[in-house]
């Protein structure tokens, strides 16, 4: 599986961005999704996930209610709708994906092993 993130860019507090992540699978069917973080000197942090079917989404608790991650299997592509941006979400965000089980508690690195390059996003405060 091969993953290609964009939407980044710069913007304000309190903006919105939407990120975007292409999957060059033949289907994302049975693939379920993630995105992850990584601001500079900082650990790559997991941010949401969404089951292959759409049925469960799981949030790091302090972009609950902010971001929102959604899926498009016809268009093989995974979203993430950021709204509220803080200097604080700062950060190059990757998209990731994994085959198989789906359980909320899969939000470290190990257990997502395709990854997309990642995509900047800068908050100006």
């Amino acid at each position: 599986v091969q993953l290609q993130a964009s939407g980044g860019g710069l913007v304000q507090a309190g903006a919105s961005l939407k990120l975007s992540c292409v999957a060059s699978a033949r289907t994302l069917a049975n693939v379920h999704m993630a995105w992850f973080r990584q601001a500079p000197g900082k650990e790559r942090e997991f941010i949401a996930s969404i089951s292959s079917n759409n049925s469960t989404a799981n949030y790091l608790d302090s972009v609950k209610g902010r971001f929102t991650i959604s899926r498009d299997n016809a268009k093989n592509a995974v979203y993430l709708q950021m709204n509220s941006l803080k200097p604080e979400d700062t950060s190059t965000y990757y998209c990731a994906a994994r085959l198989g089980g789906y359980r909320s508690i899969y939000q470290g690195q190990k257990y997502w092993p395709y990854w997309g390059q990642g995509t900047l996003v800068t908050v100006s405060s």
